[in-house]
């Protein structure tokens, strides 16, 4: 009885070779240089931050070297597998601009020819290469049971040794094949094991990447390759994937790093080219004053989910990322204000060797910052398109009257330094809502932004006869077919003649000479018109208002305060 005896009991139906694997998946025809990059998610969830980080950098290299990357969907867990996570993780992919070249695009679709892109489709593969590991005696069928496993593990503990299956411990790993033939044909439950070489007081030297010239332990470990439910591990499945589908280099998160002389170990055995391996930084958050990896469980920013539900804009949700990815990148942008972020170069040498701490601010200020130089009209697109998905009533409003809507996105936006209103597009109908006729007509005029004070520390009311009368002759005087200069003079010609003063020393050396400073007066046209004191730019709120529309708000407002 031989090895091919034994492959050929276990594996009855595989009639292919490894050879005939080669030439059905050739090596892909690129130019020199050219990357093969891969996102290899699972169906278990939600698309992580970290994985979205993974995945941006690998189709930026892919794409910058004028390569391929490609998406594979590792379901093999199937235990853990989500229905349907695994086409919404794609469709997430897209939303941030990161399309895979081909692979895996949902459980019915899948583009290219290196395919299947699914684990579970892909066993003619794993076992075509398995049968072959049997036959040349680096696998082996192994019959322990948990009892023994268990046992195996209790006298490692009591006798300080590595835990694990390897060595004397791998109880079926020089099984008689004629005894392990019977078992199978018996019916007997079994795995696959592979068969390590490898010693753990030796070490394994590789270069990644990013860290450079390492050491790892060398593998002894004779790890499952097979599942008792004939699917394949991560690690066997990994070796096959990338071999066959041609991936140059592996890009995944540095928690994969001890299990990396498995990896190599297995492309070693077979005669496989080794890929390159790039294994990024974990992006960590700081909780009670401990640094952590960014948890599912605990962070709303783990999910990716999060910052579309918030609207955050994707180009800068993408440039924090890169930020992250190289440290040279905001030099960059500041000397590229004009250049799209595709136009970096990512290198791998100005990776970070530590866990990125994740910066909720600063998302918030690079967003801020890109939204402000979006053109008004492009802008409400984008905010059209995410409400119409997580904010309907928002949506109705902007397309009942997106030329007004645009126009309110528009106010002191297209200049060298613009307005920074807004973070990300769930900010903007809080601050804006105040426009539309109908929410300033449901605003609570009890509200206290409507009495009427002024002065920082002070808060020194105003008689409310004296609002009154500075609206009023603001209202006999009104014109906003001026330039803002124009009409703030005048404005400002009307407070002064009512003991507002536009001098800050005279106000403060005699408060008690005067009912406040000019921008206070100004403050009771903002509160009149929005029912608050903080709005956008007023005179051009005026503008989009129009005459009618302001004369109405702000005789309401006289109307109370004369009550």
């Amino acid at each position: 009885m031989t090895n091919k005896d034994l492959a050929d009991l276990i594996f009855p139906n595989i009639t292919l070779t490894i050879e005939d694997l080669e030439k059905k998946y050739p090596k892909r025809d690129l130019k020199e240089g050219a990357m093969v990059t891969r996102f290899a998610p699972s169906p278990t969830g939600f698309l992580h931050t970290g994985s979205l980080f993974t995945s941006l950098v690998s189709y930026r290299f892919a794409k910058q070297s004028g390569g391929v990357f490609y998406i594979r969907l590792e379901d093999t867990d199937t235990k853990r597998e989500i229905e349907g996570s695994g086409a919404e993780l794609v469709k997430q992919l897209n939303v941030f601009g990161v399309t895979p070249d081909e692979g895996y695009i949902s459980d019915t679709e899948e583009k290219g020819s290196y395919g299947p892109y699914k684990q579970s489709n892909r066993a003619l593969i794993y076992n075509t290469v398995i049968k072959h590991l049997i036959e040349i005696g680096r696998a082996y069928p192994c019959f322990a049971t948990p009892e023994e496993l268990v046992k195996l593990r209790e006298e490692q503990t009591a006798r300080k040794e590595i835990p694990g299956y390897y060595g004397k411990y791998a109880i079926y790993r020089d099984y008689p094949i004629d005894e392990a033939y019977a078992r199978i044909k018996n019916g007997d439950s079994y795995i696959i094991r592979f068969k390590s070489m490898g010693d753990h007081n030796n070490k394994v030297s590789f270069h990644d990447e990013i860290r450079g010239d390492l050491e790892l332990t060398e593998n002894d470990q004779d790890i499952v390759i097979l599942k008792g439910d004939g699917l394949p591990t991560y690690h066997f499945a990994h070796l096959c994937d990338d071999h066959f589908m041609h991936t140059t280099v592996v890009t995944r998160g540095e928690e994969w790093l001890p299990s990396l002389p498995i990896h190599l170990e297995l492309f070693d055995t077979l005669g496989f080219e080794r890929p390159r391996y790039a294994h990024f930084p974990v992006i960590m958050k700081v909780d009670n004053g401990v640094r952590r990896k960014l948890s599912k469980r605990k962070d709303n920013e783990a999910a990716v989910e999060f910052f579309l539900k918030s609207g955050y804009p994707k180009y800068g949700f993408i440039e924090y990322l890169l930020t992250i990815a190289n440290s040279n990148y905001e030099q960059w942008r500041d000397e590229n204000k004009d250049k799209s972020y595709n136009d970096f170069m990512l290198s791998f040498d100005k990776m970070s060797l530590d866990g990125a701490l994740f910066d909720l601010e600063k998302v918030e200020s690079i967003s801020k910052d890109r939204m402000a130089y979006r053109k008004a009209s492009v802008l409400a697109d984008e905010v059209l398109e995410w409400a119409n998905q997580y904010e309907p009533e928002f949506a109705a409003k902007i397309s009942a009257n997106k030329e007004f809507f645009t126009s309110i996105l528009n106010i002191e936006r297209e200049k060298e330094n613009p307005r920074k209103d807004y973070a990300k597009y769930s900010d903007i109908y809080p601050i804006i809502s105040f426009m539309y006729n109908d929410v300033y007509d449901s605003l609570d005029k009890t509200n206290p932004d409507l009495s009427v004070k002024v002065g920082k520390k002070d808060q020194k009311n105003v008689p409310a006869n004296v609002v009154v009368e500075f609206l009023n002759k603001y209202l006999e005087s009104y014109n906003v077919d001026v330039t803002e200069e124009e009409w703030f003079e005048n404005m400002k010609k009307i407070a002064e003649g009512m003991k507002f003063t536009s001098d800050r020393k005279e106000y403060k050396d005699n408060p008690d000479s005067y009912y406040g400073q000019v921008g206070d007066a100004a403050g009771f046209i903002r509160i009149a018109l929005a029912g608050r004191k903080n709005t956008p730019n007023i005179y051009f709120v005026q503008k989009i208002l129009g005459k009618d529309e302001v004369a109405r708000r702000i005789n309401e407002t006289i109307a109370i305060l004369s009550k």
